[in-house]
């Protein structure tokens, strides 16, 4: 077996499944989810349809590179939403099962380790590739990196830098052998979005060091006012038509909650791209033609995103109403999910948390410290709890009171 296996961290709801093994739930409550970010709202009628109407067609093997239809309705969304002059369908966009798979795959297609010693940093303790991600982050982005026998370099989000991470302190020598940057805005799990100025910084660094500069915009459709400007958006801004170095994911998941359909793209560099393509086509992941179909109607209607929006937003006016003060809940920029300062009465202990909420309110929530990594004695991601507003309205209403009752225990 890979020897790198044994270096993976166990995922975090295995973690979570752990730490609640030996606990009994508040059985005189009902179940309430809201520690996996899995979307709860009922998927489109019009798309379910769609697949529906189309299943005949699983006869047929797909295309890795998907039909000219889905590439196309993809690149005139992306001009829509992002203000971009042009996206070519046929070499800027790239149909994938789920941003999931796409950006562990991406990792293994990128990381180069043909690079001679001399063109990598000498005062790297291990000359490795690195791939430089932000902490907290996905899980995929470190798991891939390390399966790829690449170096993951952390970045720290915390409160002082707006939950954004302070990419100007890194030093030199680790940009000197980054091949890959991971963004991810709106991010998992605090939910801060990137400035126009935030992504030209990164893009003249990209330019200085010639990294690929990965941006996860998976939440950009659950945003509150202005919809979050993305990293393609700010290439065309600056007028980089061609998006060198730059890529993006999107899904269907979370902006119209559609995670089963495992449909989403990666676009932007033509060039990085076409490689990728190549590694795909060997790797034998290409979406079925019902799911492309399907997605075809979802990329090229906005009322039900809208709707969603709209729930989302109701539920977080609901929980800032109920909760804000007593919790000391901050609101996100965009997303779903409350990143969540663990009270006093509680240790200020992510664990300890989660577990009161378990056992006393039959309640999930995900510990902050296991979508995080410790670096030099700090763990940013400890003392905080992710909660995903996932539920009904109604479900939301019955956890706040809960909460409510626990914190006032």
């Amino acid at each position: 077996m890979n020897h790198n296996l044994a270096q993976l961290h166990p995922y975090p709801f295995a973690k979570m499944a752990t730490l609640l093994a030996d606990c009994t739930p508040a059985h005189t409550y009902s179940e309430i989810k809201l520690g996996i970010g899995e979307p709860k709202h009922a998927p489109p009628a019009f798309v379910l349809d769609v697949l529906q109407e189309n299943l005949d067609k699983l006869c047929r093997y797909p295309t890795t590179n998907g039909t000219f239809e889905l590439r196309q309705t993809i690149a005139h969304w992306l001009e829509r939403r992002f203000f971009l002059h042009h996206v070519d369908a046929n070499k800027e966009v790239l149909p994938v099962m789920g941003t999931r798979e796409a950006i562990f795959s991406f990792v293994q297609a990128v990381v180069n380790h043909g690079k001679t010693t001399e063109q990598l940093s000498t005062t790297h303790q291990n000359n490795k590739p690195t791939v430089v991600m932000p902490n907290p982050f996905y899980q995929i982005y470190e798991g891939a990196a390390i399966l790829a026998q690449a170096t993951p370099y952390f970045v720290p989000c915390t409160l002082d830098n707006d939950f954004k991470g302070d990419y100007r302190a890194v030093p030199h020598d680790v940009w000197a052998q980054t091949q890959l940057l991971f963004i991810c805005s709106p991010n998992n799990p605090t939910g801060s979005v990137m400035t126009m100025d935030d992504w030209e910084f990164l893009i003249r660094l990209s330019d200085t060091y010639g990294f690929i500069l990965a941006s996860d915009e998976c939440y950009s459709e659950l945003y509150f006012d202005e919809p979050p400007i993305g990293l393609l958006q700010a290439c065309a801004t600056l007028g980089r038509d061609s998006f060198k170095n730059c890529v993006v994911f999107h899904s269907l998941s979370k902006r119209s909650n559609l995670p089963g359909l495992r449909s989403g793209f990666i676009a932007g560099d033509a060039s990085v791209l076409q490689s990728y393509l190549r590694y795909r086509t060997y790797q034998g992941c290409a979406m079925p033609i019902p799911h492309q179909l399907a997605s075809i109607a979802a990329w090229q209607d906005e009322k039900h995103v809208a709707q969603n929006r709209a729930l989302y937003q109701e539920k977080f006016a609901l929980w800032m109403a109920e909760l804000g003060t007593l919790l000391g809940l901050r609101m996100p920029e965009a997303g779903f999910y409350f990143w969540v300062k663990v009270p006093e009465q509680f240790d200020c202990d992510d664990e300890i948390f989660v577990k009161a909420l378990y056992e006393q309110a039959n309640i999930h929530a995900l510990a902050g410290r296991y979508l995080s990594r410790e670096v030099n004695g700090r763990n940013p991601g400890q003392g905080y709890v992710r909660i995903a507003l996932v539920a009904s309205v109604e479900e939301s209403r019955e956890a706040i009171s809960r909460i409510r009752e626990l914190l006032n225990s």
